[in-house]
């Protein structure tokens, strides 16, 4: 079964990444980010499917061997029975005529597998002593257990999955060379015991390519139904009398629900060395609440449809006890991943920086534990730094810093200019001040950077943007209007007092040129003054007649203030 994110539908909004339980979404590129599924790494969890907003996650199976079972008609089917909620409000009747119908010479509904599987934990039940075992029936929990907690291997139940079960029974019954799919919600992956292993949206799209209806099939079954009766297990393979039994000895049986708890199973068993006895454990609380089986707020719903499809129990075995098939299975411990680079993680953990107490930011939006957990999966490409809510607000503060202060000269920026005087006009009216306003040019700066060079010019500039920073006030706007023009507003200041700063401006940015050790007269500036009044508001823009003062400065010999 493969997990496949399609590069059309997907926006690159990280919820499956943030999801995912074992970093196996590989995140490349940088804008636009490239999502994939890394199959060595993926356990099938499902739980992205559902996480993602846009429905760009896509699951498939092996359609392509199912069909080959299907086109030479003598191929049998384990049809789990979810289907009945999936193919609603198609009745198993009719589902499994259409399973005929498609080219599968016999239907199973996934019985016989519960009941062996039931018959060999039954057995280790009762054997003494064991510790700790693990129930080994979720391929979910067994992926996880061979990935991340290779110490827990030893203690897995040496039970297989119920479908393998199933098709090793099928094979004993009827000869090796029966060709054998399973259908489920999320079917085992990569065993040897099946040759096909599809998806419920696989079988509706092997039912429209085989050109069959399952609603228009006959409503009785067109051959005889294989068992469907229950004896001694529970829907997954779990035997009823320990079921029973563990009401009243829980130190013996354990339920666990949820990849978390691994951790805590991982610890007691090699670090506290304690015996757990059976540990139940499954990803989600059955098949039916599997991401995959559909929306969560219809779980009850699908419970209440099987329930109402499932036969009453047999009151003896329904295995036929002259067929021997294996039910045991060995698990091998997968490879752990690569370790990222330790100093690319420093790297990573540096850029996203310390909160406010000085310790990592630890704050789990990401969808890891800690910053250090996602710095490493960052480092190894399974995850971005967009996932970091402290990285990317410090990123929008910077960029809105960037926006706001000139590079070079540390002044506003002509947006904060336009703002801050639209702001002043308005203060103004209400509370009747005036303000005045400062437009400066350097006197022929063009012919300084030509003569002396443009870096020389830009040491000019950052020179005047400090005289102009230490002669006005804090509550003053100071900006860079482009190239060697400034503007300055002064606020709650009339023609009178913007003129004296104006002429202290003059004064102070012709002594920057000699402190620099440029000729006298080399570097001076013009300003062009203008007023707004609040009694007397002008009807056209005050930059525009600060301006046009600032021309009569010029005209006026330049190095003067008008």
């Amino acid at each position: 079964m493969n997990f496949v994110i399609d590069a059309e539908l997907c926006v690159a909004c990280l919820a499956c990444v943030r999801v995912c339980p074992t970093d196996a979404i590989a995140v490349a590129g940088d804008e636009p980010l490239l999502l994939q599924v890394v199959d060595d790494s993926c356990i099938r969890c499902g739980q992205c499917v559902p996480a993602c907003p846009h429905g760009a996650v896509k699951v498939n199976g092996e359609i392509g061997r199912a069909l080959a079972i299907v086109s030479q008609g003598d191929g049998v089917l384990i049809l789990s029975p979810e289907s009945v909620a999936h193919f609603y409000p198609a009745t198993p009747e009719l589902l499994i005529n259409a399973c005929y119908a498609a080219g599968f010479r016999a239907v199973t509904r996934g019985v016989i597998g519960d009941e062996l599987v039931a018959a060999e934990y039954l057995k280790l039940w009762e054997e003494e002593p064991w510790g700790t075992l693990i129930r080994s029936t979720d391929p979910v929990v067994v992926e996880t257990v061979r990935s991340q907690y290779p110490e827990l291997v030893p203690y897995l139940a040496p039970v297989t999955v119920p479908a393998v079960a199933e098709a090793r029974y099928l094979r004993a019954q009827h000869g090796p060379e029966l060709q054998i799919a399973v259908a489920g919600i999320c079917p085992p992956v990569s065993s040897p015991d099946l040759d096909a292993a599809i998806t419920f949206g696989d079988l509706e799209q092997l039912f429209q390519i085989r050109g069959v209806s399952v609603l228009s099939q006959p409503t009785l079954f067109q051959r005889v139904p294989e068992e469907r009766r229950r004896h001694l297990s529970a829907a997954g393979g779990l035997p009823l009398a320990l079921l029973e039994e563990a009401r009243q000895s829980s130190r013996r049986f354990r339920k666990i629900r949820g990849l978390d708890a691994l951790k805590a199973v991982a610890r007691a068993v090699s670090v506290d060395r304690l015996d757990l006895g059976f540990v139940d454990i499954l990803s989600n609380e059955g098949p039916l609440d599997h991401p995959l089986s559909g929306p969560p707020a219809e779980l009850y719903w699908r419970r209440e449809l099987l329930r109402t499809v499932e036969p009453p129990r047999s009151g003896t075995s329904v295995l036929d006890r002259t067929v021997v098939a294996s039910v045991g299975a060995t698990f091998e411990i997968k490879h752990r991943r690569v370790q990222a680079d330790p100093e690319v993680v420093e790297g990573i953990l540096e850029a996203i920086g310390k909160g406010p107490n000085g310790r990592p930011w630890d704050c789990r939006a990401c969808g890891f534990e800690t910053c250090r957990r996602f710095a490493e999966a960052a480092a190894l490409g399974r995850a971005s730094m967009r996932q970091c809510s402290p990285y990317q607000e410090r990123r929008a503060e910077d960029a809105q810093r960037a926006a706001a202060v000139d590079t070079m000269t540390g002044l506003s920026t002509y947006r904060v200019l336009r703002d801050r005087l639209a702001f002043e006009v308005e203060r103004s009216k209400r509370s009747n001040e005036g303000f005045a306003v400062l437009f400066l040019d350097l006197d022929r700066f063009k012919e300084v950077n030509d003569q002396y060079g443009h870096e020389a010019g830009n040491d000019i500039l950052r020179a005047v943007a400090d005289e102009i920073r230490n002669a006005v006030r804090a509550s003053d706007v100071a900006s860079r209007y482009g190239g060697d023009e400034f503007v300055v507003i002064l606020t709650r200041t009339d023609l009178v007092g913007g003129a004296r700063v104006a002429e202290a401006l003059r004064a102070g940015i012709e002594g920057v040129g000699r402190r620099l050790g440029y000729l006298p007269g080399l570097v001076t500036v013009s300003i062009g003054l203008a007023e707004f009044d609040p009694a007397e508001p002008s009807e056209g823009d005050l930059l525009v007649a600060a301006d046009r003062a600032l021309y009569r400065a010029k005209a006026a010999g330049r190095n003067a203030v008008a």
